[in-house]
């Protein structure tokens, strides 16, 4: 089996294959995982590492393969003060991916019911999930 072990610097570099995931296996160090071709890959990543839609990631055989963020069951939120909202969610400690005027966050009923009482306009969506990386990470 093939092992992925590294992310490269440049996103330029050719790849051969892609590698759909959603963002919780784009956080995972160790995996199983599969090819959009179906091939099965193992992942063997630096511990912290968060793979993001158009990294390219080198094999151990030196194929390069496109990481692309898979579409994914989301909240999609809207709200009139939209920082208000971000600090709940912040002080909850969930990933957030902050949009020109709106967030995203994974679908959560208890998380979608607080949103609402708090006045946010919740829909919800299937789109790739990218949330904020944090102070230390990017």
């Amino acid at each position: 089996m093939v092992i992925v072990r590294e992310k490269l610097a440049s996103p330029a570099a050719g790849a051969v294959g892609r590698l759909s995931l959603a963002f919780e296996s784009r956080q995972r160090s160790r995996q199983r995982a599969r090819l959009d071709s179906g091939e099965e890959i193992g992942m063997v990543m630096p511990r912290g590492e968060i793979l993001r839609g158009g990294d390219r990631v080198l094999a151990s055989d030196g194929r390069v393969f496109e990481v692309v963020s898979a579409p994914e069951r989301l909240l999609h939120i809207e709200a009139a003060s939209l920082a208000r909202i971000a600090w709940h969610l912040g002080n909850r400690h969930v990933p957030v991916q902050v949009g020109d005027g709106f967030l995203r966050i994974a679908e959560d009923r208890v998380l979608e019911e607080m949103l609402r009482g708090l006045g946010a306009r919740v829909t919800h969506v299937e789109a790739p999930f990218e949330p904020e990386g944090g102070a230390y990470q990017t």
